[in-house]
């Protein structure tokens, strides 16, 4: 998405002089921040190539550490990838032929990496593994694929006890789930499960050691869950006696959180994976979005008529009802706020905010963070990319910092911040690219290295890569 606008601008237009551009101000709900500031930019080598692919990546995975992606090959097919962060460790797994694409998600299990493949002009497509060696790189099984449901026909690869669970839908068929132990023979289907709702837009939950899923049945919608096993896939509860949309889940890695729209109400539900643990928060009459979670709350933002100011709401994991922390300012014209991504580093939120207008297109993306008061709620950027490829992401590294795009005369470039205006930055003069599809995260921590796609002054896109934590020049003045 990023490249059309390369060679319109050139390399050298691209370079922010002197200090890396400057940010706005911090904005806080009712408290201004009086001193000027002004944003530096990391010195050369932080951020660093690790290898000239010459093309951009997609299916980024970590597996125990080895960092797997796939790109283009010359003249059509696909190429596996595996690196360990160095030019010489990051080497082709296998090339397929032309024709071959790899769509749909991935999955790590152990120390296995499991992918998709299909082909151009066919209605099947595979399930492949890896182990990171050629001949470690096999063939596991074919599935039909149903045109309708885009590219991929395999949804919710996920890892449970060291086994592959995911759900199949098969061309005018119900969705199926299946297992694998990584033969041939070990992949089966466990069960056929209509009515099972959200595959394609990824609306199960990982919790424990078991795949929560929805399903609407006779009218009534019920979350199951699933080992993986026959005997232990089963009806956990019914949530609602109707039929509702599930519109937001949590991540992985996060408490099992979900919402649903019953009619005008939003309910948001929390669950452990069992049937007592698995009970509704709170019930709101707006639609609502999860910003995440900090110690024993749960966060959500939403948009108060006929205003549209961005209010953040904080509610208890265990009940209790909803408190107010905090609205933000109004914006001129009334735009619809809309959070795009989230995620949680050093006890504070970060989220990205996409501003809506009247024609549905983005006005303006910019960047916040929220350590669960109103004083600590404060505007960190509002420059960030406006397309819709990859949806403003915010990505923590695990080690204190935040990594996001930032758009610089039209173009994406990685910043990064610790959440002030005063230790946000620019990462490294490149572009940087968003991910296969706007649910993929374009940063993937792996190892000790977070990787990412970027194009340089080749104008091609190469691997590159941050530490997790490092210390840039603060650029505060008084």
């Amino acid at each position: 998405m990023h490249v059309r606008n390369w060679s319109a601008l050139g390399w050298l237009g691209l370079v922010v002089a002197g200090c890396g551009g400057e940010m706005l101000p911090t904005t806080t709900p009712g408290v201004e921040d009086a001193r000027e500031v002004t944003a530096q930019a990391c010195p050369v080598g932080v951020a660093s190539r690790v290898k000239a692919i010459n093309s951009t990546l997609a299916n980024p995975t970590d597996v125990q550490g080895t960092f797997y992606f796939t790109t283009g090959a010359p003249g059509g097919g696909t190429i596996l990838w595996r690196s360990d962060g160095t030019d010489a460790g990051t080497v082709q797994v296998r090339v397929f032929p032309t024709g071959i694409y790899a769509p749909g998600d991935t999955a790590a299990v152990g120390n296995t990496l499991y992918f998709q493949l299909a082909e151009l002009g066919t209605t099947t497509e595979q399930l492949w593994l890896s182990d990171g060696t050629s001949s470690g790189t096999r063939f596991l099984r074919s599935f039909p694929r149903d045109s309708n449901l885009g590219p991929a026909t395999l949804f919710s690869l996920t890892d449970i006890s060291g086994r592959l669970v995911f759900f199949h839908v098969p061309p005018g068929g119900q969705p199926e789930l299946w297992r694998s132990d990584g033969t041939s023979a070990g992949t089966q289907r466990v069960a056929q499960l209509p009515g099972v709702l959200g595959l394609a837009q990824g609306q199960t939950l990982h919790v424990g050691n078991a795949l929560l899923f929805f399903r609407s049945q006779g009218g009534s919608t019920t979350l199951w869950r699933t080992d993986g096993t026959s005997a232990g896939t089963r009806a956990l509860k019914q949530v609602d006696a109707g039929a509702v949309r599930i519109t937001e889940v949590s991540l992985a890695g996060s408490p099992g959180l979900f919402i649903f729209q019953d009619g005008p109400n939003h309910e948001v539900w929390k669950t452990d994976g069992t049937a007592g643990g698995t009970f509704r928060l709170e019930a709101f009459g707006r639609p609502v979005q999860l910003l995440g979670t900090l110690g024993s709350f749960v966060y959500l933002a939403s948009s108060e008529p006929p205003t549209n100011r961005l209010r953040i709401d904080r509610l208890s994991l265990g009940g209790g009802g909803k408190t107010l922390i905090t609205t933000l300012p109004r914006n001129p014209g009334d735009p619809l706020p809309q959070v795009q991504r989230t995620t949680v580093s050093g006890g504070s939120l970060y989220f990205s905010v996409a501003l809506i207008g009247p024609d549905g297109l983005r006005q303006e993306v910019s960047l916040w963070t929220n350590n669960g008061t109103a004083a600590g709620t404060r505007q960190l950027s509002r420059t960030l990319a406006l397309d819709d490829y990859n949806q403003s992401p915010v990505f923590a590294t695990g080690g204190g910092v935040v990594l996001f795009h930032q758009s610089i005369n039209a173009v994406s470039m990685p910043w990064f911040t610790r959440g002030t205006v005063a230790t946000t930055g620019q990462l490294s003069d490149v572009v940087v690219l968003g991910g296969s599809n706007p649910r993929q995260e374009p940063f993937v921590r792996s190892g000790n290295r977070i990787f990412f796609s970027a194009i340089e002054q080749t104008g091609l896109a190469q691997l590159w890569s941050a530490p997790p934590s490092f210390t840039c020049p603060p650029g505060l003045s008084e």
